[in-house]
């Protein structure tokens, strides 16, 4: 549909917002857009009010960077995790992936990214410092590298460990693995099948500098 022929700006304004959400295009947005029309005013005024809270009230935890409600999110307050083993992943939709194998009961690190020379991102662009210093403060018995199997999550992975060397900590006092290659090169954790997420969660491997 050519802007020309909405009957509305307030349809089209809406239409247009609509499609900047990733994987919208604008029919459907616009077809979201006059479902919401057709539904009760309640259930708009609710997701809108929903995403304003979203956007002004989330908070992310002080300790492993996951979105929280909270100075700390529930999986770091809760005192059954194993607070000795660390998942380091790339984004949040990576922690409720693992989450969800029901297979990993330690506790998360969120980097917020990869080391990607091409795209701008440095080691500086992302959580390692604060990574860092969570092992150095002790208690930390393994950290697993759960980060997409491609070349930038391959290479975060080496620099972290190399990091993670340069600590001086005594030798063999952190374990350093990756999760089992169960998962395709190349593929996302959130799309992968929570079977195959899971094996891989149990299946680890030692991570080879």
């Amino acid at each position: 549909m050519n802007l020309e022929q909405f009957p509305s700006k307030l349809l089209e304004r809406a239409v247009s917002e609509t499609a900047k959400l990733p994987g919208v295009g604008r029919k459907s947005a616009l077809r979201l857009v006059l479902h919401l029309l057709r539904k009760d005013a309640s259930q708009t005024h609710a997701l809108a009010d929903s995403l304003l809270r979203l956007r002004d009230e989330v908070k992310y935890c002080d300790c492993c960077h996951n979105i929280a409600d909270s100075g700390r999110c529930e999986i770091c307050a809760n005192p059954q995790r194993d607070k000795s083993i660390i998942c380091v992943v790339e984004n949040v939709q990576n922690v409720m992936a693992v989450e969800a194998t029901g297979q990993f009961q330690g506790v998360y690190h969120v980097l917020g990214g990869v080391i990607s020379p091409m795209d701008g991102i440095g080691p500086s662009d992302l959580q390692i410092e604060s990574l860092l210093k969570r092992i150095a403060e002790g208690g930390v018995k393994e950290v697993i590298f759960a980060l997409n199997p491609t070349m930038e999550g391959d290479t975060t992975n080496f620099y972290i460990s190399r990091r993670i060397a340069s600590l001086g900590l005594p030798e063999g006092s952190v374990r350093l693995s990756v999760l089992a290659r169960g998962i395709c090169v190349g593929d996302d954790l959130e799309y992968t099948d929570e079977v195959t997420l899971g094996r891989s969660i149990v299946d680890r491997v030692a991570l080879k500098s």
